[in-house]
């Protein structure tokens, strides 16, 4: 009875841990598809400004309750915001006008690597020999991945911009990811979330103003309108609190492996509606991120 309990607690977080990535993949898909109807910095603004309607009602009472603790790391919690929600976001949807949906979410996944390479110049970690070796393929998979293939492009440098602007959404993303293990102790996850959304919205307030004011105006037909409801309620809220399940259920190093899934998700929904080849160089590009990100963290049963 024991075990059956066990392992459906096991299923369980992986299930949510599978939702919350399949979700994130829809995002790469709507980056690219509305990259030629929404600017990028319009479409962030308008996801997080749902993504805050809808977490409000959620995380009031939190947020006075800790008002105190918010204020008090308001320095800690303004940084962390333009790092996770105002810049990485942005980044990816700008990245959408030049790159493909598949190229995205397989850059995207390098961003374990970033946070050991940070962590080794900021912090002084020690970068083992399995790290090395995860950095190197993840390297070798990102360059065949932006290349097409063609490494000798390189000497060229003839590469989509969309996939410089991923790669640095992806070291971002990693900062933010460091941040995180410095969330301060006392402030719940909702008064968190809820306080990054609200600072990271408006941060992107002024950029957004810019925006709106030179290009010509955004025309919200329905499907503009589903999309930006689906990056803010599914891609904001509700793959935040399955992810934050997951992590509870089955811990974060399980949960994190089944992210580098992500690719997966977004090459099938890419191919499926946004009509994007496939081609081997992907197929290799995949297998060297995800064999060098698993490198990277791989530890012996007795570090364990």
């Amino acid at each position: 009875m024991a075990n059956r309990l066990q392992n459906h607690h096991l299923i369980s977080g992986y299930l949510f841990a599978i939702g919350a990535t399949a979700i994130w993949s829809g995002n790469y898909i709507i980056a690219r598809d509305l990259s030629d109807s929404i600017p990028p910095i319009s479409l962030a603004f308008w996801r997080w400004l749902v993504a805050v309607i809808i977490i409000l009602p959620f995380a009031i009472k939190p947020l006075i309750a800790e008002w105190g603790i918010i204020k008090k790391n308001l320095p800690y919690l303004s940084f962390t915001s333009l790092m996770g929600v105002t810049i990485f976001n942005t980044l990816v949807y700008l990245a959408g006008h030049t790159t493909t949906a598949l190229n995205l979410s397989l850059i995207a996944s390098t961003f374990p690597i970033f946070i050991i390479l940070i962590s080794r110049l900021l912090f002084k970690e020690l970068i083992t020999f399995n790290k090395s070796m995860g950095i190197l393929f993840v390297a070798i998979g990102v360059l065949l991945l932006i290349t097409k293939g063609d490494l000798s492009s390189l000497l060229n440098i003839s590469f989509a911009i969309g996939d410089v602007w991923m790669l640095i959404a992806a070291i971002t993303f990693a900062i933010y990811s460091i941040l995180l293990k410095h969330n301060p102790a006392r402030l719940s996850i909702w008064a968190f979330q809820s306080s990054t959304f609200m600072l990271g919205t408006l941060f992107l307030f002024p950029f957004f103003l810019y925006e709106h004011l030179t290009i010509p105006p955004v025309h919200f037909d329905s499907k503009a309108i589903m999309s930006i409801l689906y990056v803010g309620i599914f891609a904001s809220f509700t793959a935040f609190i399955l992810w934050n399940k997951a992590i509870i259920t089955i811990g974060a190093s399980k949960s994190g492996i089944i992210y580098y899934t992500l690719p997966l998700f977004s090459g099938f929904l890419a191919y499926f509606f946004l009509d994007e080849n496939i081609n081997i160089s992907h197929f290799f590009s995949t297998v060297l991120i995800i064999s060098g990100i698993f490198t990277a963290n791989y530890e012996s049963g007795k570090k364990r």
